[in-house]
């Protein structure tokens, strides 16, 4: 059973009435993954905009393994030290992480954040030295449109991302850095600017099944009609 935990902010948790990214992935895996998976991690719960908390079950399609490690407005720097006891307790073989916007937009700079990244890594392996990660970079968003010095610190930390990525990468707890979801428009994939619609949804899913594919023979190419 190979276990994946899908770790990030609000664009992972998703809100009362979506689907999420992560059954978007869940369905490409389905059709494409021969062996039997699952997610796993310490939360179920999508966050409802009406209580300003994480309380809602109402995901538009329940039936599927919802278990994850995200919350709305968290980042690398609250997931750091969460994440050795989450692979601990639960085991989980890959994590699919997508975190970064909030810590830039409210905590830390791009160096900052960084280090974070480097703190997490080393806790989730403390937990299993096995472990594999797929990280995500910042993704597009509209504040990044919108403010050139919050956009500069965006493409900083992607590059640190990256050169952390070939540094902590070792043979026996491989990290994968994923591209950028494929043609990701703000305008088109989100409905705010930042959160992502049902193509943004897919496009995020694609982008860590492409990597997975690509550097570990998990599943296949994505395909929307999977999702």
């Amino acid at each position: 059973m190979l276990r994946f935990m899908p770790v990030g902010d609000s664009m992972t948790i998703g809100s009362a009435g979506e689907h999420t990214w992560r059954y978007r992935l869940w369905q490409h895996l389905r059709a494409t993954y021969g062996g039997p998976f699952t997610f796993v991690g310490p939360r179920e719960e999508l966050y409802d905009k009406t209580a300003d908390a994480p309380v809602s079950l109402a995901y538009a399609d329940p039936g599927f393994p919802r278990a994850h490690l995200s919350g709305w407005g968290e980042g690398w720097l609250h997931m750091a030290p969460l994440i050795g006891d989450a692979v601990r307790a639960h085991r989980a073989d890959v994590l699919l992480v997508s975190l970064g916007l909030i810590d830039l937009g409210f905590y830390t700079n791009a160096e900052q954040t960084a280090e974070n990244v480097t703190a997490f890594v080393a806790r989730a392996r403390e937990a299993d030295p096995r472990v594999r990660m797929v990280l995500l970079p910042v993704i597009p968003n509209i504040r990044a449109e919108a403010d050139d010095s919050f956009a500069t610190q965006v493409t900083l930390f992607n590059e640190l991302l990256a050169k952390a990525v070939a540094d902590l990468d070792e043979p026996r707890s491989p990290i994968l850095l994923a591209s950028p979801p494929q043609a990701y428009d703000i305008h088109t994939d989100t409905y705010d600017g930042t959160h992502p619609n049902a193509s943004g949804e897919h496009r995020i899913a694609g982008a860590f099944a492409a990597a997975m594919w690509e550097a570990w023979g998990i599943g296949r190419a994505y395909a929307a009609g999977t999702g």
